[in-house]
């Protein structure tokens, strides 16, 4: 929880002013039972009325700025814990944004949308209170404890008694609380990742009917977290009669020794209603500090798992500024790259060596598992190689700043992803200066024209969260408009083209071949009539190639190819592909 509080002090003057105000609020608050004594003593033992009104006068008078004090704290510890939550949730997806592929998959996505959201609901709680309880009580107690002592030392004792009960209490509760936070805390992730899967994946849910069973699966986890929670709350719960029974006792203790005392000098009778209100005072810190440290457990439970993310090493660094100055003529090159997982021991990649310039296209193509996807993952860095160099126009990518090899690259992912917002806003994603004449073209050669310009809004037509409102197919022909829009250096298409029927696939092909004269085009497919009039084909098997070239040439020399195309031609097909194959390397 101490790491978080570095987050305060952008509002260090505002956190200045509450402690001013708390300070002025337990002053005046604590001047009362004083002046309370004095008038008893002082005004009515001795029946002097002017010195009861101006005496009561002073007592309103610091009643009203104790009140103004208050008020003034409150609404700056409310403010400051707000900002301070603001800026952790900001620094927090600001690091979980920048994490890559591998960061990402040791934290959840349910556990990083928890920590965004209860977690740091949990720490502003425990920081609201710390601002307005933590500086007030422990004030309120060291110094009702000096007034009470100073006022009736006869029965500074009692205090004693009082505060031990309360540490007592309040030790032992925690020590059965505490270590259920980090359990609930775990149940949430759970409860929330379920709930994650269940959303994403109705389609499938429902086509198995499955219902019942993530229903049990869920009722299951989330009876789990019920059980756990009535459990805290009988607990925490039990403390307040606890406590209350314990504050009860010390008034009632105040009262039966000082009416015993009374009884041998009735001069007593304002130091001791001055003693029990200090006692209320000193009694209400030890509840407001048990308040406080009910909360704080779990608050600290979830700081540390803020602070998980906010702590953590980005396993990929990047340069602050580009070393050197990348090539005019765009390029692809690999050296000898090899990769494999953290505490693997296999290599997914092995000795990758291959180069692309502007205006080729080279496609890769191999059985489940061979590592195409891996292979142009490494490109853009969202997984570093274990060997070797890789090369973008001439330049290591471990040389580029982030933001200057992600301009030259245009990436479409397998399954196409889109934002909500508007076709126009998911198309100039990459290059939101893109013009209006621009954003059409790229739709045009992404074969997406044809049906955005059915839609009511054209290209102003709604987009839902993750383009639910859209096919397969549609969302893949406006990823692939929003990677052209951005004209890079480098396309990289990792099986875009999966839900496109045939025909559509060859225009898009045919259209994209006139825009890409000056770029390299890296694709990755599992359809033979995809790739067939590549510039160039490499075979992956196992991590390796296999084989480099064209399709015929291919087909002449390279056993997993002619398998691969074997599987997706008819016999007819293939043997008719093979002999023209003979044929031209004969």
């Amino acid at each position: 929880m101490l790491k978080l509080l570095r987050f305060l002090k952008p509002y260090w003057w505002q956190v200045l002013i509450l402690l001013a105000m708390t300070g002025l609020q337990v002053f005046t608050t604590l001047q009362l039972p004083a002046l309370m004594a004095d008038i008893i003593n002082n005004g009515i033992v001795p029946g002097d009325i002017t010195y009861i009104w101006q005496t009561g006068g002073w007592m309103i008078l610091l009643a009203v700025i104790s009140a103004i004090g208050a008020l003034v704290s409150s609404y700056f510890s409310a403010r400051v814990g707000t900002l301070f939550s603001r800026d952790i949730r900001t620094a927090i997806f600001t690091k979980t944004i920048n994490f890559n592929i591998l960061d990402l998959k040791e934290f959840s996505t349910a556990s990083l949308i928890t920590r965004t959201t209860n977690d740091v609901s949990q720490v502003q709680m425990a920081t609201v209170m710390m601002l307005s309880m933590l500086i007030r009580a422990p004030l309120f107690l060291i110094i009702s404890i000096i007034m009470a002592v100073t006022t009736a030392p006869d029965m500074s004792w009692i205090i004693l008694v009082g505060a031990v009960a309360i540490l007592g209490t309040v030790i032992t509760i925690m020590s059965i609380v505490v270590p259920k936070f980090k359990i609930f805390q775990k149940l949430v992730d759970k409860i929330t990742l379920i709930t994650r899967e269940n959303l994403t994946g109705l389609r499938v849910i429902r086509a198995f009917n499955n219902e019942k069973l993530e229903r049990k699966k869920f009722i299951r986890t989330n009876d789990k977290m019920t059980r756990l929670i009535i459990f805290i709350d009988r607990i925490i719960e039990l403390q307040n009669p606890l406590l209350n029974i314990i504050f009860n006792g010390t008034t009632l203790l105040c009262s039966w020794v000082g009416f015993s005392l009374l009884t041998k000098d009735f001069a007593y009778l304002g130091n001791m209603t001055a003693f029990a209100q200090y006692v209320g005072h000193v009694m209400m810190s030890f509840l407001m500090l048990s308040i406080f440290f009910v909360i704080l457990p779990r608050a600290n439970v979830s700081a540390g798992r803020i602070n998980e993310i906010l702590t953590r090493a980005p396993k990929i660094r990047w340069r602050e500024k580009t070393i050197g100055i990348p090539e005019r003529l765009a390029s692809v090159e690999f050296k000898n790259v090899s990769f494999s997982y953290p505490e693997a021991e296999e290599k997914v990649l092995d000795k990758i060596s291959f180069r692309a310039v502007a205006g080729e296209t080279v496609a890769f193509i191999g059985s489940t598992g061979s590592g195409k996807s891996t292979l142009i993952n490494l490109v853009p860095r969202f997984y570093e190689a274990t060997d070797g160099e890789i090369l973008v126009n001439g330049l290591s990518v471990k040389d580029y700043k982030k933001t200057d090899l992600m301009k030259r690259i245009g990436l479409v992912p397998q399954r196409g992803v889109l934002f909500s917002g508007t076709i126009k806003s998911n198309i100039k994603f990459g290059a939101p200066n893109a013009s209006d004449k621009q954003v059409k073209k790229a739709a045009e050669i992404a074969q997406a024209k044809n049906f955005i310009e059915k839609l009511p809004k054209k290209y102003d037509a709604f987009i839902a969260q993750a383009g639910a409102n859209v096919s397969g197919g549609q969302k893949q022909r406006l990823s692939i408009a929003r990677a052209i829009c951005k004209n890079p250096d480098v396309f990289i298409f990792d099986d875009s083209f999966s839900a496109l029927d045939m025909k559509t696939d060859k225009h898009l092909r045919t259209a994209l071949k006139e825009v890409t004269n000056d770029s390299v085009v890296l694709i990755v497919a599992q359809r033979i009539n995809t790739i067939k009039d590549a510039d160039k084909i490499v075979v992956l098997d196992s991590g390796k190639i296999v084989g480099m070239g064209k399709h015929l040439e291919l087909l002449n020399s390279c056993r997993v190819y002619q398998e691969i195309v074997k599987s997706q031609f008819s016999e007819e097909e293939y043997a008719q592909e093979l002999k023209i194959a003979k044929e031209s390397y004969a």
